[in-house]
């Protein structure tokens, strides 16, 4: 067995081992904070606790349904993985709570101040994920560009994941956000598709993103998740809408400049800088979308300007974004490593629970400025 999989493994029976007995820790707290009440309240609990923390299997069942485009399936989704973050800040707040109590033996309140605290997070969490910023960053490129026009304006976004959690009500607002940009392109590094592409058919998303609109085009790149859903059910998809997918290829704007499209890593024979499908001359500007912010030294080293990923989603909730700092070399952010600007966005919307702590969604502005030749 490679030892990339063990590790993977590993960490997966790790992570459900830390939900398990983080459920198990909050069902015992209760109980115990319980035990004035009959025991049938104790147990309605109890089995309110594990029916919460199971429910994320039904929604995994439910993904590949005609029903996963119904609202209730999207409430459904929200809560299950919901509960994931919940079950994160109420053991930590139980956590808190029991080491105070060895201070002050007094201290009988544990459970319920554990759980106003926990419930007052995520409501500012989930109030906080409803207003994506705008990020603006404005560069200057030292290429030239044989066009009639020295400035891009590229609206970049990433992460919007289509599906059960993004519902097309939240992509119709992305969209006018977009729009409203004016942008001479839009560019989306990957994950646009959550993990089916079942729920974004039923829910005709395609008629929203048809109304993107860029003179110079918008381009995308596949993410895991477009892999998870099937990457030929996503490209299928795709040529519906105005978004052209690219997949180790490099297209021409006028004046120039290279769009370069990398597969996603879960391609495992995903091609290097230097053997693309089209003409990557960095004598020209050259912006380059990749997925995962892995590969950072070798877009360095091909001479490429602009490189901007995804991926990461900074984290979404503390103190996952500690976890996405050790993982990756820019887990977030702009950072220029000799004439290449790196950003990684957050992303525009998010996997499952909606929330964010510690983070902010976001969609990036670049404007563009290059030299005349």
């Amino acid at each position: 067995m490679p030892d990339s999989l063990f590790r993977m493994i590993g960490f997966i029976i790790l992570m459900l081992a830390a939900y398990l007995g983080g459920n198990g820790y909050i069902c015992l707290r209760g109980w115990q904070a319980l035990q004035h009440f009959p025991p049938a309240v104790r147990w309605v609990f109890g089995g309110f606790v594990w029916i919460s923390a199971l429910s994320i299997i039904l929604t995994f069942a439910l993904r590949n349904s005609r029903m996963s485009a119904s609202s209730w399936a999207h409430l459904l989704f929200e809560y299950a993985t919901g509960w994931l973050v919940f079950t994160l800040y109420m053991a930590l707040f139980l956590l808190c709570c029991d080491l105070i109590r060895l201070f002050f033996h007094s201290f009988q309140y544990g459970f319920l101040c554990a759980l106003t605290l926990t419930v007052c997070l995520l409501t500012y969490g989930f109030l906080h994920y409803q207003r994506p910023s705008t990020r603006v960053i404005n560069l200057t490129v030292n290429k030239p560009v044989t066009g009639p026009s020295d400035t891009l304006r590229i609206v970049a976004v990433s992460d919007l994941h289509l599906g059960m959690g993004t519902t097309r009500a939240r992509l119709e607002k992305y969209i006018r956000m977009i729009n409203g940009q004016q942008p001479d392109l839009i560019l989306i590094g990957g994950d646009l598709i959550d993990s089916s592409i079942v729920p974004v058919r039923e829910g005709q998303m395609e008629q929203l993103l048809s109304q993107l609109h860029a003179e110079q085009g918008i381009y995308m790149v596949p993410g895991n998740h477009e892999y998870r859903s099937g990457i030929e059910d996503c490209a299928s998809f795709l040529r519906r809408t105005p978004i052209c997918l690219l997949r180790d290829s490099v297209v021409t704007l006028p004046g120039g400049i290279r769009i370069v499209g990398r597969d996603d890593l879960s391609n495992r024979h995903r091609k290097p800088f230097t053997q693309f499908d089209g003409d990557m001359d960095a004598v020209f500007p050259v912006i380059v979308l990749d997925h995962q912010p892995v590969e950072l030294a070798p877009a360095v080293d091909a001479g490429v300007d602009l490189l901007f990923c995804g991926h990461t989603h900074n984290g979404q909730v503390w103190p996952m974004n500690w976890l996405t700092g050790r993982l990756f070399e820019v887990a977030y952010g702009y950072e220029k490593r000799g004439n290449t600007n790196i950003y990684v966005s957050s992303g525009l919307a998010l996997w499952g629970p909606p929330f964010r702590i510690g983070s902010r969604s976001e969609m990036v502005v670049f404007n563009l400025t290059f030299q005349r030749p």
